[in-house]
């Protein structure tokens, strides 16, 4: 499809893509015979706002007058460019043009000022078209995290640890992780550990003199238990060695890919961490089967019970809305299922078809869950799980999600997330280790965060490492 635009690529892009998630677009510059071109979206701003589209054979324009305030522009552009698109396909999405990756930071600004949940609504349909279910949903998350966002320390950072690692590669992933199934891949974690120690060393070595202290620690990938129990032991032993995490309040492994899961790797974990993830995606093995995940539902319940039975007594489970070839009353099995099992967690994601993963290859959009179908499953698992005694805790959107959904943690009382919780609303430094790890450090003063991303892949982490890390002098100044 042809996008012709004068201004605002990336926001017009972004509400576009709210419309074709699997569409590619080719960007060109407005002229006097833009609107005459087949299957195309012309998007201006000139003397008033102008949008015209033709899809399908069907073509509609719509302009508007221009906002007093320049700042406005683009926005008042999007809303119309919303509008429009709306009503030529029928989709109508629940978040409205509100294509940011964090709405309940908006939300817990209109709090600080105030605003109630009716407020809340009316700024937020005046401003980006959302429906009052969503608007609700934000607003409800907010509220659920205000204790986490309260006893938050200005003296504390969180710590993030990267092993990006997985037995195989789902279908639906976008992740920077590799497959130890293959050679190569699994002859670098020896040297990956040895890295990854190292930069943990040297980053107790920087803070040590700090006046910073540790808040949590989260342990992701890829899936961190793809590796064998002694390089776990290993990397959590350095981490507990170099830093001092005695005023540690969470401590997160994602034990991810139920069948990376054994007695011995949990028995690792335990003397370390406060709380496990273990995430069967669904309860399907039909699904797990066209998703490329090479485990069972039967070896998600027989870890999950290991887990219980080793003390473990604060359990994330994920699973993804619109996987293909999940239907309604899969998806509403999968919830049920895990409500039974009664973690403590349990987090919700919508399906995102990004470009990097195998599932976009070839997607065609019909083969994907409808947007009708995936907000019904979406919206049964919140009134099941809130039914249940879950509150949503932390939300999160991200481009290209079918049906411009979200991503919801849901927790029982007390066990919120509280690395999730900070690093969704970025009100805590995060300080990051491994390939892929990328650290944030927040002045509080005026909200700008700087970031600094360590290498991608685990052979340039490895190769390039001294390059990597100049930046860590910086980190001498936190807490001085």
């Amino acid at each position: 499809m042809k996008v012709f635009l004068n201004a605002y690529k990336y926001e017009t892009e972004a509400v576009i893509k709210l419309f074709f998630p699997i569409e590619r677009f080719e960007f060109l510059p407005c002229d006097e015979n833009s609107s005459d071109v087949p299957d195309s979206i012309v998007c201006a701003c000139t003397d008033e706002l102008y949008v015209s589209a033709d899809i399908s054979g069907k073509r509609t324009v719509k302009t508007a007058p221009l906002p007093e305030n320049e700042s406005e522009y683009e926005l008042s552009l999007c809303r119309l460019l919303f509008v429009t698109l709306s009503e030529m396909t029928g989709i109508t999405p629940e978040w409205g043009c509100l294509t940011g990756i964090r709405p309940v930071k908006k939300v817990n600004a209109l709090i600080r000022e105030g605003c109630d949940s009716d407020t809340v609504y009316e700024r937020l349909r005046d401003k980006y078209l959302i429906t009052r279910r969503k608007s609700d949903l934000a607003y409800l998350t907010a509220m659920h995290q205000q204790d986490a966002l309260r006893t938050l320390d200005d003296k504390s950072y969180s710590l993030y640890i990267s092993i990006p690692f997985c037995p195989s590669r789902c279908s639906y992933c976008s992740f920077v992780s590799h497959s130890i199934t293959s050679r190569g891949a699994k002859e670098l974690i020896p040297q990956y550990v040895d890295m990854l120690c190292r930069e943990l060393s040297d980053l107790g070595e920087i803070l040590r003199d700090s006046s910073m202290h540790c808040d949590t620690v989260y342990i992701g990938g890829g899936t961190p238990t793809a590796i064998g129990a002694d390089d776990l032991y290993r990397i959590m032993s350095t981490a507990a060695k170099s830093i001092d995490l005695s005023h540690i309040r969470e401590y997160t492994v994602e034990a991810g890919r139920p069948d990376t899961m054994t007695e011995d790797k949990l028995s690792a974990i335990k003397d370390f961490a406060t709380r496990i993830s273990i995430n069967p995606q669904t309860l399907s093995d039909s699904v797990l089967r066209a998703i490329g995940r090479v485990h069972s539902s039967e070896q998600f319940y027989k870890a999950f019970a290991l887990a219980r039975k080793m003390g473990f007594d604060n359990i994330n489970t994920d699973t993804i809305a619109g996987l293909p070839t999940d239907t309604y009353e899969g998806f509403r099995a999968t919830i049920d299922g895990l409500i039974a099992l009664a973690p403590e967690d349990i987090t919700v994601h919508t399906l995102t078809v990004k470009r990097s993963a195998a599932l976009f290859q070839g997607a065609d959009r019909k083969a994907l869950t409808a947007d009708d179908v995936l907000s019904d499953m979406v919206n049964y698992a919140f009134d099941a799980l809130t039914g249940a005694g879950y509150s949503p805790y932390y939300l999160y959107r991200q481009k290209n999600t079918i049906g411009n959904l979200e991503n919801v943690g849901y927790s029982r009382d007390g066990c919120e997330g509280l690395y999730n919780i900070y690093i969704m609303e970025e009100t805590q430094d995060i300080l990051a280790c491994g390939a892929g790890g990328s650290t944030k450090l927040t002045d509080r003063s005026t909200g700008k965060i700087t970031r600094y991303f360590n290498y991608k892949y685990p052979y340039e982490y490895i190769s390039r490492y001294d390059r990597m890390t100049g930046y860590k002098e910086k980190l001498k100044e936190l807490g001085r």
